[in-house]
């Protein structure tokens, strides 16, 4: 693709999202949601490949009929309070309509199957744009929906933990394991939503953080199934070794920092006397610690298969690493310490 092209689809994308994020009027948010959809889309499909093709065509179709319901939400909404302001939906139907909408264009259970689809045709890079930028603005706005207590939010959430959790567990190839992780995460965001949205915040920041740590790994070697992850060792050592800890980290155990969502959004639920729902979200949660586990078995704990008869190559040249997947592994992995010191503003 033309450089110059490119960098006006990624301004594009960019200013898409922060319409959206700065908007508190429903037409000014749908328009954001727009350009953000009208701009990844060529993203997409620069590849010129039948796989990137079929994943823009999957992504067009799926987003069209959301963004037609958010539009179509909203006129409800204002027809029966006469008002465009986001905040001031308090109608059922309207409210409703709008969460599944938001939900389709996130990729959440019910309506998730076509994430992992979509991803698997796309490129890593490509991968992590879809699976953490393109969420931000739609989450943005059910962060500002977060007074309406509506119980599908809870079972939207519940549906996603466990739909993420089943769904990797027969997966090979690493796109799909990290769509569905995903949808993992995005549940454990939308149980806390309408009690704590800081909470959710800091769960995305994080969530953003650990994901992009694991996408840069896999595309700095090429690691598109699991069958190429035991070559981490032979060609980047160090990789090998720091992977197991992302994945941990990913699936919520201490001392990592992955763990520093989970616990916050359990303490929350527990203390508005929702331990129920906290211990069906911990329980579920432990079918995506399977293929986390997984993962980290095949990735630092086997060994591709060679035959005895071939000669091992001597390896002189030193693996440099970008500074940014660096500084993102060392920040999913340390940043429990710190735990205090990032709530103390949310208090």
């Amino acid at each position: 693709m033309n450089p110059l092209m490119m960098t006006v689809l990624i301004l594009s994308l960019f200013s898409g999202t922060i319409i959206t994020l700065s908007s508190t009027n429903w037409l000014m948010a749908w328009m954001g949601l727009e350009i953000n959809t009208m701009a990844i889309i060529p993203i997409i499909a620069r590849k010129h490949h039948p796989r990137a093709t079929e994943a823009a065509t999957k992504y067009f179709l799926i987003q069209a009929p959301a963004a037609a319901t958010v539009l179509f939400s909203a006129i409800t909404n204002a027809w029966l309070t006469g008002q465009w302001g986001i905040d001031q939906t308090s109608m059922n139907l309207p409210t409703v309509m709008i969460l599944i909408s938001l939900a389709m264009k996130m990729g959440m259970a019910p309506v998730h199957s076509w994430l992992p689809d979509v991803l698997q045709g796309l490129d890593l890079m490509t991968a992590l744009l879809l699976s953490t930028w393109q969420k931000l603005a739609p989450l943005s706005i059910l962060i500002q929906l977060h007074s309406t207590h509506s119980p599908l939010l809870i079972i939207m959430g519940i549906m996603s933990i466990l739909a993420g959790g089943w769904g990797g567990l027969n997966q090979t190839q690493t796109r799909k394991i990290l769509a569905y992780s995903s949808i993992t995460h995005m549940g454990w965001m939308l149980l806390i939503l309408q009690y704590e949205p800081n909470i959710t915040f800091v769960t995305f920041l994080f969530y953003v953080l650990m994901t992009s740590s694991l996408f840069m790994i896999f595309n700095q070697n090429n690691a598109l199934s699991i069958n190429k992850l035991p070559i981490l060792s032979t060609f980047s050592p160090a990789l090998c070794s720091l992977t197991p800890i992302i994945l941990l980290s990913l699936a919520g155990l201490p001392p990592f920092t992955g763990f520093i969502p989970k616990w916050l959004i359990i303490k929350e639920l527990s203390h508005l006397n929702l331990s129920g729902l906290a211990v069906s979200a911990a329980i579920a949660g432990l079918l995506s610690l399977y293929f986390y586990l997984r993962l980290s078995y095949t990735s630092c704990m086997t060994m591709s298969p060679a035959s005895t008869l071939t000669t091992a190559s001597w390896r002189t040249s030193m693996n440099t690493y970008p500074t940014m997947l660096k500084i993102t592994i060392i920040l999913s992995a340390m940043m429990l310490p710190l735990t205090p010191l990032i709530m103390t503003p949310m208090m």
